[in-house]
């Protein structure tokens, strides 16, 4: 939990998406302000739409990014990116009562700062996303420090689960002959120990598609259908 708080609290400001009813989908610039062992918290006033969202749906996602420098952009309008990471959970969220604040801020002094907007806003409160599920996605597209372009990391707490990174191939229908890892530019594709197939490293796979699309055997198994 600890490592997932720090990636957020190094970034600052974060989307924080929500359900909206009828109306879909809202989102908002926010952050966590602490975590422990039941979650990541998070806090808002009951007067605004946030809490509302949050009480109805009951869910939320966040989502945010860090890297060192802005995108540039060549003389053929492409994009470089610096190297960076990305990282998002997406999960179930509930209201802390004031004595549970009170109790926390008692042993973990992260929640200093909702006991002073507390006593500062009275409608403040405390919401933890307890159940989540979610990914770590460091990326270096240029390879300008390391030779293949992503390393992802996909997570769950709370009793969530997750579906695994990356395309696979059916070896059962592998015919070794190569393509994919040809057409893979994120350098995710190698021969098995045996060489009689093909498998994709998961953590390196961006699931663009190339080696679905030019596999002659149909053995990389889609995620969209």
């Amino acid at each position: 939990m600890q490592e997932v708080y720090e990636l957020f609290n190094a970034i600052g400001c974060c989307s924080f998406a929500t359900r909206d009813g009828e109306n879909g989908i809202d989102a908002r610039i926010a952050h966590f302000f602490a975590y422990d062992d039941e979650g990541l918290y998070l806090r808002t006033m009951r007067v605004k739409p946030f809490y509302r969202q949050l009480k109805e749906g009951g869910v939320l996602a966040v989502s945010a990014e860090r890297t060192g420098a802005p995108c540039s952009w060549d003389d053929d309008n492409l994009p470089h990116f610096q190297p960076g990471y990305m990282v998002r959970v997406s999960g179930e969220v509930r209201e802390l009562t004031q004595a549970e604040v009170d109790e926390k801020a008692a042993g973990n002094p992260l929640f200093n700062v909702a006991v002073y907007d507390i006593n500062k806003y009275p409608e403040t409160v405390v919401f933890v996303l307890h159940r989540f599920h979610g990914e770590y996605y460091d990326y270096d597209f240029n390879m300008v420090h390391r030779d293949h372009k992503i390393l992802r990391e996909r997570f769950a707490f709370g009793g969530d689960s997750f579906v695994p990174a990356g395309l696979s191939i059916d070896p059962d229908r592998c015919i070794a002959c190569g393509a994919c890892a040809e057409a893979c530019t994120h350098k995710a594709i190698f021969p098995t120990d045996d060489g009689a197939a093909y498998r994709i490293l998961g953590e390196r796979c961006d699931e663009c598609g190339n080696c679905f699309h030019v596999c002659p055997a149909g053995a990389v198994r889609s995620k969209g259908c």
